[in-house]
């Protein structure tokens, strides 16, 4: 069995490309249980983020092309001009290599910015997703559990993963560098998701008065930051003129801001924008306007040559590889997933026996009968893999492997 992935991030890929590529939660749920059908992948985790997308598996040993597999969970024909002009945009690993790169990337060190900790959060719950599918295996499961414990570790001991640094706190710090203090001005974010709200905070810290939009449907039971005052997103035209900065950060697959918008808009002092989402928020021509300047994504990074990183990367990397040499440890025995499938279907048969006699006396057709029993059957497996998974997230290998083999032994009586 091979560990594989093949990515694309904003070292090889403008925003527009890696838009073409991005998952939301819920199409990468589906994407995962697709790509789990085919026949070499034993399993299969898919990261996608603002930077990158990434489609991690597990597979025998085989011809089967993972670039040909993401084409088509895209819609991009086989062999077709679309399909050619892509690939060179993507980078494939495979064994060492690949592990290599999930432990860095997740410690922050691959990261636009160098040691911002959102990519562990991003990691851990590409893991889960996983999870909720029934798509990871054991490989898979240990191999990005360990590479969030070395992001954890990193954030705690290593000064570069302090401060929390984002895209936006290093979008600020640019401009100030530019001579534009954010003190007294008036700031427009458009978005209330988690990265609009980190941009909200950022924002108001550095001293903006900053408004934040809101769906109307949704106005009155959403929180914005502290200190932050609201609008409903419809009226953020009628306020943009208003504003010194604006920064879009949305999961919207449409733009929020389009060059039609401005045709009627008259500004009356120069307006910075932000556009923080892929893919883009902001329609690329508004920046061509007059009195506009027009950040993305790819216009903020750390610089990874000054002298005052090398220290914290170096440490950086020996925790890194430390943690590598405990996974490779357990790859050479590696067992456990399927022990808790075992006990999954154990436990679930379990509960069937339990609840059968209710549900046969039950007055209901036999289809609905039926329907119900599956939807129980799904809930307790969840309910099971969360429990087995939660203990394995807060105990040491022994005490799991302990716990694991207790469950064992109450089904073998």
């Amino acid at each position: 069995m091979n560990i594989s992935m093949i990515g694309i991030d904003h070292s090889k890929a403008p925003v527009d490309i890696r838009a073409l590529f991005a998952f939301t939660r819920t199409n990468a749920g589906a994407a995962m249980e697709k790509l789990k059908e085919e026949e070499d992948i034993e399993g299969c985790i898919i990261l996608s983020t603002c930077n990158r997308l990434e489609v991690w598996v597990t597979m025998r040993e085989g011809e089967l092309s993972l670039y040909d597999c993401l084409c088509r969970l895209k819609g991009i024909p086989a062999g077709s001009s679309a399909d050619a002009s892509y690939e060179s945009y993507f980078t494939k690993r495979e064994g060492r290599e690949a592990v290599r790169h999930l432990f860095y990337l997740t410690s922050g060190l691959k990261s636009q910015i160098l040691g911002e900790d959102q990519i562990l959060t991003q990691v851990k719950d590409a893991l889960n997703l996983a999870r909720e599918h029934f798509t990871t295996d054991s490989v898979l499961e240990v191999l990005f559990r360990m590479a969030v414990t070395a992001g954890k570790k990193i954030k705690t001991e290593v000064p570069i993963a302090h401060g929390n640094p984002s895209v936006i706190h290093q979008a600020v710090q640019f401009l100030e560098k530019q001579g534009c203090s954010l003190l007294g001005k008036t700031c427009m974010v458009i978005g209330n998701g988690e990265m609009g709200k980190v941009a909200a905070q950022t924002l108001a810290q550095a001293g903006g008065d900053v408004t934040v939009t809101v769906r109307q449907y949704r106005s009155g039971v959403v929180q914005i930051p502290l200190g932050c005052k609201r609008i409903n997103y419809g009226e953020r035209m009628e306020y943009l003129p208003r504003c010194d900065l604006v920064v879009s950060a949305t999961a919207s697959p449409n733009y929020t801001l389009r060059e039609e918008l401005f045709q009627e808009t008259e500004l009356t002092k120069p307006l910075i924008i932000i556009d923080l989402a892929v893919p883009r928020d902001v329609e690329p021509s508004v920046g061509n306007r007059e009195g506009i300047t027009l950040y993305d994504m790819d216009s903020f990074s750390t610089d990874a040559d000054s002298e005052e990183l090398s220290g914290e990367l170096q440490a950086a990397g020996s925790i890194v590889e430390d943690q590598m040499e405990e996974f490779y440890q357990w790859l050479d025995g590696r067992n456990v997933i399927p022990r808790i499938q075992e006990i999954r279907s154990e436990a679930v048969n379990d509960l069937n026996l339990r609840i059968m006699k209710i549900l046969n006396n039950t007055p209901m057709d036999d289809g609905d009968r039926e329907k119900l029993l599956t939807a129980v059957d799904t809930a307790a497996g969840k309910v099971v893999n969360k429990l087995i998974f939660g203990l394995r997230d807060h105990l040491n290998q022994d005490a799991f492997l302990e716990c694991v083999a207790g469950l064992e032994r109450i089904y073998e009586e």
